[in-house]
């Protein structure tokens, strides 16, 4: 792994690896009503330092993405194959935590399926499948903004359970303290 590998656009790059990560959730949500991909998205209940805070990390996330676009993949490697294993860890995770959202009830709080041991299922995959790809492509600087990224996305991911707290009430405050942020630890 480099900290800086080679920066061009290859046939060969984790661009494929990205098209797949972005595949994931647009095929699954794509069968489901407008009202549920607003759930997902809606950031109304942001304050506006939260919201400042969500842009960093957007910031953050498309330099990674340009970074993860024109970097090779270091194919033959074993940072690839470690990392080609973590991204399809991650996948499938994803694929199991967006399918858990889709099957709750709108007025219901998401605690089934792998929601009983993350509070955040969808961000904690995403995040696996990213460190995958940051892998696969064997870049550490990726690595590193990814990190970044994830510190300032921390943060909205506390208000969205500031939010879920005060729609859902005391049943949603019992979930916080019973079941860890990010999958079995935090």
């Amino acid at each position: 792994m480099e900290f800086f590998p080679q920066f061009e656009f290859s046939l060969l790059g984790g661009w494929i690896l990205l098209i797949i990560e972005w595949s994931i959730p647009i095929l699954t949500l794509s069968f489901v009503s407008l009202e549920i991909r607003k759930r997902l998205l809606d950031r109304t209940h942001f304050s506006n330092k939260q919201k400042k805070l969500l842009i960093f990390s957007k910031i953050f996330s498309l330099i990674l993405l340009i970074l993860i676009f024109f970097t090779p993949l270091s194919l033959n490697s074993l940072e690839f194959y470690i990392g080609a294993i973590i991204f399809i860890f991650g996948s499938f995770i994803q694929i199991s935590a967006i399918v858990n959202f889709i099957k709750t009830p709108m007025n219901k709080p998401v605690t089934t399926g792998l929601y009983k041991i993350s509070r955040h299922p969808q961000d904690t995959s995403i995040f696996i499948s990213f460190i995958g790809i940051c892998l696969c492509i064997g870049s550490g600087i990726s690595l590193f903004i990814l990190l970044i990224g994830h510190i300032f996305k921390h943060y909205s991911i506390l208000a969205e359970e500031e939010a879920c707290a005060e729609l859902y009430g005391e049943s949603y405050k019992e979930y916080m303290n019973k079941i860890p942020r990010y999958l079995l630890f935090f």
